[in-house]
């Protein structure tokens, strides 16, 4: 996607406002060491005068655009995102990086005292046509190594996640701040159905967190699922998944809150996203008299030949409905599958349809839509601009170190943001939510997904599907 240059809006600089303590690191003796909360409702704030600061060197050309920056002067400090830019996620997080640069453009690419140069960078090879390991560990080395970056916004996949916060949990400086638009797998931040023994620890090897999310991780999609499978009637439902961490673990979510409502699980395995085709796996199904089929995981590992087999052997997503997360929640998946083949399924994604934002995010949207030239907004692209921003702000209340960008950072309260009013956990979860943080939409596959339905999912169906009900 070109860049194209919005107009800034003359940005008014306020000062940060206290508010009481909130413990961000589980310390509740010494109240006088808690940082007061940074309050983020899409406004720069003024931080105190820069100290002297590294150079800014950019970062390789290889993964990532060059340092953008229209501010005045030049850069002293650099933010990246890290997101997959290649393969069928690319119509998304081409958005995603649009967004960021126009948060960067109305804070007048500004975060306090200092001024911030950008980096879009890429975690996905033309090779795999998705996010790549290697390129993702590489990427995080070179974010951690270089001084100058003060935090990065990302990733887009949770197994991108998985590998990238460790790197930067032990980054020079305490740690790298890392904000993520899209990551949903529980396991990243707390234990649960699902998860190995040793995680969420595994990925903080310091003992301190350096990660938070601005999306209800999938202990909530997998409540919303199970709540909307039954209420579609489907009662004998068979689930599927990638192999993926994110698709083993809203495919075990969404197990666990289907059970808890008294639908039977009458299958539970994965596809191999290397096979030619699934006819014997979809026969299997078939065999097992399942009224409804679940697909936990990404369009990317094959998914589209997925949805094929399943009609060719199942029928039409009316004689056995089709449910899929939000990993196949965009138009590639009706594209690469065919609108055939996806009409009337049925998918999730975390947040309210773009019509329904309101407030911040309804102004952004008015800005940003004239620039996709026709497109319609992806919702994640407001999410990629909630992140940037409390980035921005965690940055501004800092004294422009990491340790301290970090500990601002799980200080945010954000009020009227783009997507709601939130705080974050000590784990880094979104909490005191509300709005599109905690909202799911479930969308109906016709030549288009068209808006379903839109809920919140209850919080005895969340709680079992994170494992913590009785």
């Amino acid at each position: 996607m070109k860049r194209r240059t919005i107009l800034a809006l003359l940005v008014l600089l306020i000062g940060a406002f206290a508010f009481a303590a909130v413990g961000c690191g589980g310390d509740d003796d010494d109240d006088a060491d808690e940082p007061a909360p940074a309050e983020t409702g899409g406004e720069d704030t003024e931080g105190e005068a820069a100290p002297d600061l590294p150079d800014v060197t950019p970062l390789p050309s290889a993964s990532c655009t060059d340092i953008e920056y229209e501010g005045e002067g030049e850069p002293q400090v650099l933010v990246a995102s890290d997101l997959p830019l290649q393969g069928s996620s690319r119509t998304q997080t081409l958005q995603m990086t649009a967004a960021i640069r126009q948060v960067l453009e109305t804070n007048g690419w500004k975060a306090g005292a200092v001024n911030v140069g950008y980096q879009s960078c890429d975690d996905s090879t033309a090779q795999a046509g998705k996010w790549d390991p290697g390129k993702t560990s590489q990427n995080a080395n070179a974010y951690a190594e270089n001084q100058s970056v003060l935090g990065m916004i990302g990733t887009f996949n949770s197994g991108a996640a998985a590998i990238a916060i460790p790197v930067l949990n032990q980054a020079p400086g305490g740690g790298l701040a890392m904000i993520s638009p899209a990551n949903t797998y529980v396991c990243l931040t707390e234990g649960g159905p699902g998860c190995a023994d040793d995680e969420p620890d595994k990925y903080y090897p310091t003992g301190s967190r350096n990660y938070v999310r601005v999306v209800a991780h999938d202990a909530y999609q997998g409540a919303a699922l199970a709540e909307f499978m039954q209420a579609q009637g489907s009662t004998k439902v068979y689930i599927l998944n990638d192999k993926e961490a994110y698709g083993l673990g809203v495919a075990t979510n969404t197990r666990s809150a289907a059970e808890h409502l008294g639908i039977e699980v009458v299958g539970f395995e994965a596809w191999d996203p290397k096979a030619s085709n699934y006819e014997a796996l979809m026969n299997k199904v078939k065999n097992s008299g399942a009224d409804g089929l679940f697909l936990g995981g990404l369009i990317d590992e094959n998914g589209a030949q997925v949805i094929k087999d399943k009609v060719r052997v199942l029928g039409d997503n009316e004689t056995v409905k089709l449910y899929m997360p939000d990993g196949f929640t965009t138009q590639q998946t009706i594209d690469e599958a065919g609108a055939d083949n996806t009409r009337g399924a049925f998918f999730s994604v975390a947040g309210v349809p773009v019509d329904e934002f309101t407030g911040a995010a309804e102004e952004f949207i008015a800005e940003f839509e004239p620039t996709l030239g026709g497109d319609p907004v992806d919702p994640y692209a407001i999410y990629g601009a909630q992140a940037a921003q409390i980035l921005l702000d965690a940055i501004a209340n800092s004294d422009y170190t990491r340790a301290s960008v970090i500990e601002q950072m799980f200080a945010t309260q954000v009020t009227g943001g783009f997507l709601g009013d939130f705080s974050f956990s000590p784990d880094g979860d979104p909490t005191l939510a509300s709005g599109a943080v905690i909202g799911f939409t479930i969308f109906r596959g016709e030549d288009q997904l068209e808006v379903e339905t839109v809920f919140s999912p209850q919080e005895d169906v969340v709680n079992a599907a994170r494992g913590t009900s009785e």
